[in-house]
């Protein structure tokens, strides 16, 4: 890593991949590991929550057919928690995250060493590329990319190579992740963001590459987009909570929206010219739907894609927390 001389070893590295009702992409994604070119050995740990489907079976047939594939149980369900038992259930230095939904591009695993080695980052990943493949999912790709839909981010916008916030997936240091605790399993959401702002914290650094792009599936329907934003923005106040420095003026673009649609949907009841507030907003929504829609049929999906992201997201934001959220849980803790 940090000051190796050329020539020397290639680190091995552990992909740690958490699955729920995942029976119809696992077999994809795990393929997509064990065809990556790559010096070092690779090894992938399935954890498994309760699913509906034939999750645990087709885990338990990739592991049969490759001794590379383990697969460990994932009883508590959530993200978080999967991951850690993953993490514990292997030994490689590197530890590469994959969702059940996604699939490495060739060359993704050489290129993500090589980029630790190369910057001395802790954690390095790269852009969240959305691809639909209904019209509906390719209207909220559209928008998740856009710097209207989804803020600044880099890894939904692209942008030069450097330290950032946080990455999408990520490809981590096991002695930096095992030091800050891994992964926080009180987190349903947001525990991405919140182990990077750790790892920052504990003197790391999170590096963006471009170069490192997977794909991602976005929401087919309305109601799966809105309940999905509803929960970024309500697990966001979680850690903002916990890490009160981690707030970004991005963060407070979509409550500030809600807030300003509905003082002026229900003040107009009363006096007309608060109407501007939410009139103002939806000016401001048909026209990055059009700068971002291209087709009709998309600008107009992206009329309602925008209002429900920013207004499910401000409206989780506003509400808050659950009341089961209590303190952070780390590997630690679970251990």
């Amino acid at each position: 890593m940090p000051g190796e001389e050329a020539g020397s070893p290639v680190p091995d590295v552990a992909v740690v991949l958490p699955v729920r009702d995942g029976a119809a992409t696992l077999g994809d994604a795990v393929t997509s590991v064990l065809a990556q070119e790559f010096t070092g050995s690779i090894e992938v740990c399935i954890a498994v929550a309760p699913s509906a489907d034939r999750t645990r079976e087709v885990a338990d047939d990739l592991a049969a057919a490759d001794p590379r594939v383990s697969v460990v149980d994932n009883p508590a369900g959530f993200t978080p928690a999967g991951l850690n038992a993953a993490i514990r259930a292997t030994s490689a230095p590197v530890v590469v995250r994959l969702d059940g939904h996604a699939e490495l591009p060739p060359g993704y695993v050489a290129r993500a060493v090589e980029t630790l080695e190369r910057t001395g980052a802790v954690n390095v990943g790269g852009i969240q590329d959305p691809q639909g493949t209904t019209p509906q999912e390719v209207a909220v790709g559209r928008a998740m990319a856009s710097g209207f839909g989804a803020g600044d981010a880099r890894y939904r916008r692209g942008g030069s190579e450097g330290p950032v916030d946080t990455v999408y997936l990520g490809v981590f240091r096991r002695a930096a992740l095992e030091a800050v605790g891994s992964f926080d399993e009180s987190l349903v959401r947001n525990q991405d963001y919140e182990l990077n702002w750790r790892l920052r914290e504990a003197g790391g650094t999170v590096w963006f590459d471009p170069t490192l792009r997977v794909a991602y599936r976005p929401r087919g329907s309305v109601a799966g987009l809105a309940r999905q934003f509803f929960g970024y923005g309500r697990w966001k106040r979680v850690v903002l909570r916990r890490h009160p420095r981690s707030l970004r003026w991005r963060q407070l673009a979509a409550p500030a929206a809600t807030v300003g649609v509905a003082v002026g949907l229900v003040g107009g009841l009363w006096w007309l010219p608060t109407l501007i507030l939410p009139a103002g907003y939806l000016a401001v929504v048909v026209g990055a739907s059009l700068v971002v829609g291209g087709r009709p049929g998309t600008m107009a999906r992206l009329l309602v894609a925008f209002p429900t992201m920013h207004l499910a997201w401000g409206t989780g934001f506003l509400i808050g927390p659950p009341r089961s959220a209590g303190r952070s849980r780390s590997v630690q803790d679970a251990s």
